[in-house]
């Protein structure tokens, strides 16, 4: 049976690709048919809605409809609203669904934002990134630091009350005040929720290619010591590992990737989360918007093997920084608890878990990764 289903819709076009990105995403050429790819996400929501809910337990889960939609790219801002509003209507969605869209702040892009909220959008999360021209510069980004404030003020100005600014840290050449000024910047804009995560240089982009001179670890320890002292002096919760909000405005739909809930993707590239019977499946899409558009119905299933389950679990429910409830893991998993006790209670121990709660402890957070070598295989 699903759990607490939501919808993850990928975009695969941006104006320009950076040289951090490891994400599914194509440069925007002018020939790009936006009702074609409309018609691909519909095409390919009506085959999947046909498998996925065909089983009486999963039409039983989906009665209330999907709790959160997010817009993710790329660049979904690049695309028309009444785009995204048609695809909305044919979504069976809860009455007070999160649905959110990523959206860049450069010029170039549609930045009527009432139109967006007009067509069912009620959450934001702009890419800011970095407050400073020259990191953006060096980011490969197509905007400034003007463009972000005047685009916060646009949404704010369109009736949106819910926003989130992406921003990293750990930047090429950043001193700790570099990074406190990006930080006190955004929380200067007063959005309700900040993404504020380290870069990492992934394979396959540009960075990996010719790496950047990203500060030494003391440094990188101290800006993330003294921006999280920062985030919660003024007000920001720190409820996963890079997620910040004010009043818990959390964000919906990765809390539910993070507890191991299920989600149906759409569009190029997509994956998916699906509880199925007997077994957990993850799915994905062809990644070349050609192909795609070309079977858009065509789905690939992966089988989650019962041995995967607690790692891919622990993966998840270990970013929040107050966990899940140990009966979440029989929940998402089908696996008893005592599938992984041992290693619990061993963990227990060393102090880097908690007793009563699939959660780590502080110290364990720090050294996550040591953790996570315990649920392997």
């Amino acid at each position: 049976m699903l759990n607490n289903p939501g919808v993850y819709v990928h975009f695969p076009w941006c104006i320009k690709k950076c040289p951090y990105c490891d994400f599914n995403s194509h440069p925007l050429k002018d020939d790009v048919d936006q009702q074609r790819y409309l018609d691909s996400l519909l095409e390919d929501w009506q085959d999947q809605s046909a498998s996925i809910f065909a089983h009486a337990d999963n039409q039983k889960a989906l009665e209330s409809g999907f709790k959160t939609v997010f817009f993710g790219g790329g660049t979904p801002s690049l695309f028309r609203p009444q785009l995204m509003a048609k695809l909305l209507q044919k979504l069976p969605l809860a009455t007070d669904a999160e649905v959110t869209m990523e959206a860049n702040p450069g010029t170039q892009e549609y930045t009527n934002f009432e139109h967006y909220l007009g067509a069912g959008i009620n959450r934001l999360s702009i890419g800011a990134q970095s407050f400073q021209n020259s990191q953006l510069a060096k980011l490969g980004r197509v905007h400034n630091c003007d463009e972000t404030v005047a685009a916060v003020a646009k949404a704010k100005a369109a009736g949106f009350t819910n926003i989130n600014i992406d921003l990293m840290w750990g930047l090429p050449g950043q001193t700790l005040e570099d990074a406190l000024f990006d930080l006190t910047s955004a929380i200067a804009l007063s959005p309700q929720h900040i993404s504020w995560y380290q870069l990492t240089i992934e394979a396959k982009t540009e960075f990996a290619k010719r790496p950047p001179l990203l500060p030494i670890d003391g440094i990188l320890a101290e800006i993330e010591n003294k921006g999280n002292e920062l985030l919660e002096a003024e007000g920001y919760s720190r409820y996963e590992i890079s997620a910040y909000a004010r009043d818990s405005a959390y964000c919906q739909h990765n809390i539910n990737y993070w507890s191991f809930g299920d989600y149906v993707g759409l569009g190029a590239g997509a994956h998916g989360k699906i509880s199925g019977r007997p077994n957990i499946l993850r799915t994905q899409k062809a990644s070349q918007p050609r192909l795609y558009q070309g079977e858009p119905a065509k789905t690939s299933y992966q089988t989650v093997l019962d041995e995967q389950l607690p790692l891919e679990f622990m993966m998840n429910a270990l970013r929040l920084i107050d966990g899940t409830e140990q009966q979440t893991f029989t929940q998402t998993t089908g696996l008893a608890w005592q599938n992984i006790e041992k290693q619990w209670s061993e963990l227990v121990a060393q102090g880097l878990v908690k007793a009563d709660r699939c959660s780590t402890t502080e110290l364990g957070l720090r050294y996550l990764d040591t953790v996570l070598e315990r649920f392997v295989n």
